[in-house]
This record gives structure tokens, C-alpha cells and sequence, in this order.
């Protein structure tokens, strides 16, 4: 069956990608800044909520749920999950060039290995149609 996505439907998938990526990678560096935040010292979970990146990456993560349930209603959970699997290569690059994070080879790899199994994935349709027997027809 053929894929037959609108441009609309392809840039909810984008947003999906980027809102994931930058809002992970907004959130843990506004987390950096802050610090542990353990159930011993819940004061400091106050001060990661006022923290500007750890509310930025909140916003875009809620811009991500909204994204990733429209993209649901419309596509399998098969399509879309693999789908914004390209944001690993997103926040992988984030966390090496922005945050200096250091990944490894076995990482990269295995970022390698997820894009390639979301190639076989999204050859398939978006959504799965359910062929109804005649006899099952009213």
C-alpha cells in the first residue's frame, strides 16, 4: 500500500522530531544548572521549576505530547513511534555539541542501528486497514 501522507501530516511528524529533541535537550541542561533533586531535598525541585531552560524544556515536551497525539489519531502507533526515532541522531548531537556530552562508539552504534530499523519501518503504511469479511457485513 502507498503512503499517502499530506504535507501537514509530514510536518506533525516533524514537530513530533524537533519539540522531543530540543525540549530533552532544554530540560536536561537546565537540570545541570540546578543539580540534583532528591526526595531528601524536595526544595530543590521548586528551584528547578523556575529554572528558564527547565521551563522551556517543559513547554516543548507539552508541544511534543500535543504533536504525538495528533500524529496518533491519523497514523498507527507502529509508524509514529518509529518515526521520532530520528530524534535519538537529534539529541545525540545536541548532547555532543551543546551539552559536551561525551558518546561513545557503542552509542553511536546503537543510534546507528535504530535509524536503520526505522528505514524498514517506514516503508510500510501509516495506517493499518482492517479488511472486513462479507460474511461479518450487515
Amino acid at each position: 500500500m502507498k503512503r499517502n501522507l499530506s504535507l501537514h501530516q509530514y510536518l506533525i511528524l516533524l514537530t513530533v522530531m524537533l519539540t522531543a529533541s530540543f525540549g530533552d535537550a532544554l530540560l536536561a541542561h537546565g537540570m545541570k544548572q540546578v543539580g540534583p533533586v532528591s526526595l531528601d531535598h524536595l526544595e530543590r525541585l521548586m528551584v528547578a521549576m523556575t529554572n528558564l531552560w527547565v521551563i522551556s524544556g517543559i513547554v516543548l515536551l507539552i508541544g511534543f505530547f500535543a504533536s504525538y497525539l495528533t500524529a496518533l489519531s491519523w497514523a498507527d502507533l507502529t509508524f509514529v513511534l518509529p518515526a521520532t526515532s530520528f530524534s535519538y541522531v537529534i539529541i545525540a548531537l545536541l548532547s555532543h555539541f551543546w551539552l559536551h556530552e561525551h558518546i561513545s562508539l557503542d552509542r553511536w552504534l546503537g543510534i546507528l542501528l535504530i535509524v536503520c530499523g526505522v528505514g524498514f519501518v517506514a516503508n510500510g503504511p501509516p495506517l493499518t486497514e482492517h479488511v472486513v469479511p462479507e460474511s461479518e457485513i450487515v
